[in-house]
């Protein structure tokens, strides 16, 4: 899919997009059976229904994959499978695939092998990091008496310029923290150029990513991004809690780390890994790559993902440009007298499908109860926050009523979140 600045997406057919819903619990209605939008995904994600029947059935097995039986074997293929495809969305070539309780713990173990073992005095990281990363980042630069550089925000794009990034790197710089794409304004990071300009700087300069904001709603390619840690978490990618995967290269792999005596210098596992968060993983590039198979007719795994997920992009891009714009049926909320759009930006292709929104009149939490009143869920983002504080302050930010719809949302549920936007702000400016 070729993209412009202009590029305002391209959205899914009206028989497609119903396949699509199909295919996930709850997206039009709440467990209690109530109609609802669930504008909240930067914050989990709805669940393919393929990924919760995988964790019964194979979290239903007792069978231990570390033996011999058949049984044994069955679950051993169906966790090498998931690590086939977590290299397949990745697009990663050797190192090793980890699978841990969380993202954010994963992110703490890569952070403290780099530091702890890799020279330099210096660690560079950004203010729009997740606290998993950047408190790890702080937490080993103050144990180990290393700099902590820190890369501001841009409080115009939501962003960070790939100048303040790479103009903090140099010679004695051993780790280089960076997030894909910021929760809070959804504004993605150009990581190929960001890689290749700090490298310049510093040819085997350390770089771990945090991709589990990105990762849902855009395409990761390691071979054109080469770097040495990465985390996604399956539960903001349809999937279930309780699972994180990261990827690590060659040589950040074999970094000293906490692991039995006995395993490869390059396994990261502690204790017997669950198969089904690596059935999960299969369900969830099974699922990206049928929506391929609508576009294209490769048969290679990686070219249908791939195909899959642009367009995913493409129709997230388009709900994107309408909940902005609005339409002949309802303004959007550029036009919607009370609202304001924070963080906005023209190019639509520099951002994933997170919209951060203030109400006049209304405190952000308060907004939220108004929105869940007219069946609405959306999130505050404030500096009492410790998720939010450090972030929301380098743009500026009081505060912010997040927005993140889903891929499986159409153009009438936007409308749908546009009319109750109004009626909102048209009852508390009486």
């Amino acid at each position: 899919m070729t993209l412009t600045h202009k590029d305002t997406g391209q959205p899914f057919s009206a028989e497609l997009s119903r396949e699509i819903k199909e295919r996930f619990h709850h997206v039009d209605h709440d467990p209690m059976g109530r109609r609802r939008l669930y504008f909240e995904n930067a914050g989990g994600s709805l669940r393919l229904k393929a990924a919760l029947e995988a964790v019964a059935r194979v979290d239903a097995v007792p069978d231990s994959a570390e033996r011999i039986h058949e049984v044994a074997a069955w679950l051993k293929r169906v966790q090498t499978q998931g690590i086939d495809d977590v290299r397949l969305l990745l697009n990663a070539s050797g190192g090793s695939v980890y699978a841990s309780l969380t993202a954010s713990g994963a992110m703490f173990d890569m952070v403290r092998a780099v530091a702890e073992h890799v020279p330099g005095d210096n660690i560079v990281t950004t203010m729009l990091e997740h606290p998993s990363s950047f408190d790890a980042a702080t937490r080993y630069a103050q144990r180990l008496g290393k700099e902590l550089r820190v890369a501001p925000a841009n409080p115009e794009t939501g962003g960070i310029d790939i100048e303040s990034i790479v103009g903090l790197v140099d010679d004695h710089t051993c780790l280089l923290v960076l997030i894909y794409a910021s929760n809070i304004s959804g504004a993605k990071l150009d990581l190929e150029e960001v890689v290749r300009r700090a490298r310049a700087r510093k040819p085997d300069l350390y770089i771990v990513v945090d991709a589990v904001q990105h990762a849902p709603h855009g395409l990761i390619d390691l071979q054109r991004t080469p770097i040495d840690g990465i985390n996604i978490a399956p539960y903001k990618f349809f999937g279930c809690r309780g699972s994180g995967f990261s990827w690590l290269s060659d040589r950040a792999a074999v970094l000293p780390h906490d692991k039995l005596a006995g395993k490869r210098a390059d396994h990261w596992d502690l204790g017997s890994t669950a198969p089904w968060q690596f059935a999960v993983v299969s369900e969830i590039v099974n699922y990206v790559c049928w929506i391929g198979g609508h576009f294209s007719a490769e048969s290679d795994r990686r070219a249908l993902f791939v195909c899959g997920i642009e367009h995913i992009g493409g129709h997230e891009r388009s709900l994107l440009a309408r909940m902005l714009d609005g339409s002949d049926v309802v303004p959007g909320l550029r036009r919607i007298a009370g609202v304001t759009v924070l963080l906005d930006h023209a190019d639509l292709t520099r951002r994933d499908l997170i919209l951060a929104i203030a109400l006049k009149g209304l405190e952000h939490a308060q907004a939220v109860r108004e929105y869940e009143k007219r069946g609405v869920i959306v999130y505050e983002r404030v500096v009492a926050s410790l998720y939010s504080k450090r972030m929301l302050e380098s743009l500026d930010l009081e505060g912010a009523v997040r927005v993140s719809p889903l891929h499986c949302h159409t153009f009438d549920d936007v409308d749908r979140f546009l009319e109750v936007t109004r009626e909102i702000c048209i009852t508390f400016a009486a």
